[in-house]
């Protein structure tokens, strides 16, 4: 006997779907170990249903906007937004020719928060309430320390964070290798007990990265991030398994989906796998990552976009903790009413407030909307 979907929820269907775009500058140029960049983009989803408006997001290129409107809005108008795997299912394939990864799976990301954020308040619950919650708080260290601030720059902002009491910090290194140890004593004049943590973003080449990491344990750096490139899971492996113990590998923010993530655990390749929400398949894939994280014993964290992965990092237990990105956390304080701002590095889901516990302050992002 098939189960039957509550009438109460059978006659909702998706009546509006919009996408627009914002185009934020940076408030200092900014660059990591292999890019640089002035200002950052996001792309917002709104959808309604049952009386319900709800929104999803990812930083991506505006580019995305006529593939939603044209493509993905067709296909979702009309349908019941709370069997969302079905959802998802059916635009995964009928978008197979243009592909599941890419500028494609950070629309398919964005559409998948704003439809669990959809069903979250149709139900009249937080998500982190409707997704099961493991863990009551988050904990989040204070990211950024761009390879293009000045020394005082660089220390003013960990100093910040470590001031405020996240437990760590991370800075980017990698774009000038002979400056490193330089930025890092920096950076440690000034952080206290606070943990430091660095970020290469692909930079290095394994024996030079391996290189790095035995240095850096002089300095009780603890997390190396991306130390090669991620597409690079053989070198990975090899720093992994000849780095100090104490120095954890991170990687995966470039995933796109539950098979990327697979071939990273099943490498070797990391001591911490890191996932994005506004790439990996929204919510969904997310926790896919998560699941995949435990069942390989390893840790996960969040790729930036904390108010993203608040609530769905509450659910995991392989979660420990995640990325308190500058660029972002400058957007989503500015945009989103509901912002939850950390208290001694920890961010705690308000539970009085439905779905992600966000509603778009249109007034305020008006200025930086470019479509």
């Amino acid at each position: 006997m098939h189960a039957q979907q509550s009438p109460v929820y059978k006659g909702i269907k998706i009546q509006h779907l919009n996408a627009t775009t914002y185009t934020i500058p940076t408030d200092l140029p900014e660059s990591d170990g292999t890019l640089a960049w002035d200002s950052t983009t996001l792309v917002l989803i709104e959808l309604e249903a049952g009386g319900k408006k709800a929104i999803g997001f990812t930083y991506a290129n505006a580019c995305l906007l006529p593939f939603i409107h044209h493509t993905l809005k067709p296909l979702l108008i009309g349908k019941n937004p709370m069997d969302i795997a079905s959802l998802m299912h059916s635009l995964t394939v009928a978008i197979r020719n243009e592909g599941n990864s890419g500028l494609v799976a950070r629309a398919l990301s964005a559409i998948d928060v704003a439809l669990w954020d959809l069903k979250a308040k149709i139900l009249g619950l937080p998500l982190c309430k409707l997704l099961g919650m493991v863990k009551a708080e988050v904990a989040v260290y204070g990211s950024g320390g761009f390879t293009s601030y000045t020394a005082k720059q660089l220390q003013t902002q960990l100093e910040g964070w470590a001031n405020e009491g996240f437990s760590a910090v991370k800075m980017k290194i990698g774009r000038n290798p002979d400056k490193d140890l330089l930025r890092i004593k920096n950076a440690k004049a000034v952080i206290g007990q606070a943990n430091l943590m660095v970020d290469a973003n692909g930079a290095y080449d394994a024996k030079t990265a391996l290189s790095k990491a035995i240095e850096f344990t002089d300095y009780g750096i603890n997390w190396f991030e991306e130390p090669v490139s991620s597409d690079d899971l053989a070198g990975l492996n090899f720093i992994r398994n000849h780095a100090p113990a104490k120095i954890n590998i991170a990687a995966g923010e470039y995933g796109d989906n539950y098979h990327y993530f697979y071939n990273m655990l099943q490498a070797k390749a990391v001591d911490v796998l890191q996932a994005d929400a506004s790439r990996c398949g929204g919510i969904t894939g997310f926790i896919k990552a998560g699941k995949l994280a435990e069942a390989f014993h390893i840790p996960f964290s969040f790729h930036c976009a904390p108010s993203l992965h608040l609530h769905p990092a509450t659910s995991l237990n392989s979660f420990t903790i995640g990325e308190y990105f500058h660029d972002h956390v400058r957007i989503e304080s500015l945009f989103f009413d509901g912002f939850v701002k950390p208290k001694n590095g920890m961010m705690i889901p308000d539970l009085e407030r439905y779905g992600l516990g966000l509603t778009f302050k249109h007034q305020d992002a008006e200025k930086y909307k470019i479509n």
